[in-house]
This record gives C-alpha cells, sequence and structure tokens, in this order.
C-alpha cells in the first residue's frame, strides 16, 4: 500500500473546491480544507463518503500572510510533508463596466486571486523542497478567462492572466526542486457561481444568451490526472470546458 499523499485545497467550502477536495479524498488523499467559511468547510468534510481517510478543516483568509503561514504551519505539524496544493480559491467583482468599479472592489480581487495563490504558493514551496523525498505539485485554478474576457470583468480577468505568469514562473522555479505546476482553465463548470449562465448571460455583442455547463465530475476528474502524474510528468495547461460554451471563433 503507497504512502499517504497529502493535498491542501483552497476555497474548499463550495463549488469546485469542495467536488475536488471530496474527489482526492475518494482517491485515497489526506485533504486539507481552507477557506475562509468554517461552518461550509465542515459541511464538506461531512459529505466525504468514507471516514477511513484523513480530512482536516483549518479556516483560512488566503489573501493575508499570517493566516496562510498558520495554514501551512499546520500541516507541516499534523503531516510532515505535503505532496499536493490545489490554489482554488478566487472571487468575482461585480459585472459593471470598469470606469464604475471601486478600487476596494479591484483590490478584493487582486488580494484573493492573486496574492492568495502567491502566498500559498511560496508556503508550499518551502515544505516540499525541505522534505524527504524532495518535491511536490501545486495546480492553479486559472478560469477560462485566464485565456479570453466576459464582457465587464475586468478584475477577475485580470487576476486571472496574471495566474498565468505565475504559474510559468512557479514551474521555471520549481524545477530544481522536484516541483511541478500547472494549471487548469475551467469553463463554465456547473456550480452556484454558474447557475445564472444556464438562465443567460451577456454576451459580447450585448445580447442575453444561455450558455451550456460542464459537469463537475469532468473537472475533479482532470484535476486527479494531473494530481497523480510523477513529479517528472506534468500538466503545464488544461482547459476542461462545455464543448457549446461560447470560447472559441465568435460563440
Amino acid at each position: 500500500m503507497p504512502a499517504e499523499k497529502i493535498a491542501v485545497v483552497t476555497g474548499a467550502g463550495s463549488g469546485i473546491g469542495r467536488a475536488v477536495s471530496l474527489a482526492l479524498h475518494e482517491n485515497g488523499w489526506a485533504v486539507v480544507l481552507a477557506g475562509r467559511r468554517v461552518h461550509e468547510l465542515e459541511k464538506t468534510a461531512g459529505l466525504r463518503k468514507h471516514s477511513d481517510g484523513r480530512m482536516l478543516v483549518v479556516p483560512t483568509d488566503v489573501s493575508k500572510p499570517q493566516p496562510v503561514r498558520a495554514l501551512f504551519g499546520k500541516i507541516q505539524e499534523v503531516f510532515g510533508r505535503l505532496d499536493l496544493l490545489f490554489n482554488n480559491a478566487g472571487t468575482g467583482a461585480p459585472p459593471v463596466p470598469m470606469e464604475d468599479l471601486t478600487f476596494e472592489q479591484w483590490a478584493a480581487a487582486v488580494d484573493v486571486n492573486l496574492t492568495g495563490v502567491f502566498l500559498c504558493a511560496q508556503e508550499a514551496i518551502k515544505i516540499m523542497k525541505a522534505q524527504d523525498p524532495r518535491g511536490g505539485r501545486i495546480i492553479n485554478n486559472g478560469s477560462i478567462s485566464a485565456q479570453a474576457p466576459r464582457p465587464n470583468s475586468a478584475p477577475y480577468t485580470a487576476t486571472k492572466h496574471a495566474v498565468t505568469g505565475l504559474t510559468k514562473c512557479i514551474s521555471l522555479d520549481g524545477r530544481k526542486y522536484n516541483i511541478a505546476c500547472g494549471q487548469i482553465d475551467i469553463g463554465n463548470a456547473a456550480t452556484e457561481m454558474t447557475e445564472r449562465m444556464a438562465a443567460g448571460i451577456v454576451q459580447a455583442n450585448g445580447t442575453i444568451m444561455p450558455e451550456p455547463r460542464l459537469d463537475l465530475k469532468h473537472v475533479c476528474d482532470a484535476i486527479l490526472y494531473m494530481a497523480n502524474l510523477p513529479v517528472d510528468a506534468n500538466v503545464q495547461f488544461m482547459t476542461v470546458m462545455a464543448t457549446k460554451m461560447p470560447f472559441v471563433g465568435r460563440g
């Protein structure tokens, strides 16, 4: 029986983070659930199908250095190593014209979507490069917005484009420590956040159009494939999307 592998998932209290946490646990990983809402993290833990693997709830605001250091300190204390970080926590901003956004709305997206990814990657690297065997994997959740914007999405799109640059930097700088880093760009996963897309969402030409959504199982399968690779193999970028969503070409 292989040794238990340790993963931490940020934004584990809902949507993609919850689904991926449960999928990892079901596939033999010990999973650390990180997020701001302790009740929702505990709900995720309560949804696991079996109790013979470990799940640890650690309330964390990824946008601030001290809580992130405390999260990874707890991982080191309880498990003594880390094999996977899924940088999933993210937030949006009101879908209003760029000129009408407040600084606070812009800063909130930057703090979680970009600074949070950076802070968690920093702490994960510190553990991964010092452990024996050395190395591990970081997967960043980019989103389709890391490749193309939607109307009125400047904060979210800009931060997700920045995550792509950060993914490349982590991948490059992590090589010497056997740390692999890749990014998954997900289009219209069927979560509470995308329910409005099924009803109809603004398109680039100003029309309102319903958009197909992707079953979360396929997102989990993609993450599991990336996570279970040996560290000498890497999926640098993967796009998983609803086939008929308006993305390629003119929609």
